[in-house]
């Protein structure tokens, strides 16, 4: 808990300078943001010593991936994001925060060289045909999908490929009922 209320700290300190959440939800912080990240555990395994690292891609402000290496700094995170003040603003985190086994890669995902991911997460990031296309070279069949989608989710899974549908599912968000997150099988 130290670490994620220092994270919300850090958040809304850096708030004023740029961009990061909306001002609206910053009243809201905790739900909206930081518990929405947190449920994505209860869709992974519950690995003492995963096979690889978390993989978030587009992180942004620190979502899903930064909440995720606060709640288990145990394990390897990885931080894509291409922003430039938010790269820093991770950085800072990271540092700040003590999640050592936590990096952030300050380039566009095209760019990064793959490696194999453990789970793949992105909140906002791209529609779900593009995420995966852009996320293959990351992904290997043991690879776990969380993909927050909010109201959108149903719809996305519903437009895209038989192929994709059938290895993919939605599950109801606990933060809003309305939301979904996609999930592999």
């Amino acid at each position: 808990m130290e670490r994620l209320e220092r994270f919300a700290a850090l958040l809304l300190d850096e708030n004023r300078r740029q961009n990061l959440i909306s001002k609206p939800s910053e009243a809201q912080l905790w739900q909206r943001h930081i518990a929405d990240s947190a449920q994505l555990l209860e869709y992974v395994p519950r690995e003492t010593s995963p096979p690889g690292p978390w993989l978030d891609l587009g992180t942004g402000a620190g979502f899903p991936g930064l909440v995720i290496a606060a709640l288990r700094p145990d394990w390897e995170v990885v931080l894509i994001e291409s922003r430039a003040r938010r790269i820093e603003f991770l950085a800072n985190c990271v540092r700040e925060l003590g999640v050592a086994r936590c990096r952030v890669i300050g380039e566009r995902l095209e760019r990064v060289e793959p490696f194999p991911a453990w789970v793949i997460s992105a909140r906002a990031f791209a529609p779900l045909e593009k995420l995966l296309s852009l996320s293959a070279p990351f992904s290997t069949k043991a690879t776990r999908y969380v993909l927050p989608k909010g109201r959108s989710a149903a719809h996305e899974l519903k437009q895209a490929k038989k192929p994709i549908r059938e290895l993919f599912h939605v599950e109801h968000s606990l933060t809003d009922r309305d939301a979904g997150i996609i999930v592999s099988a």
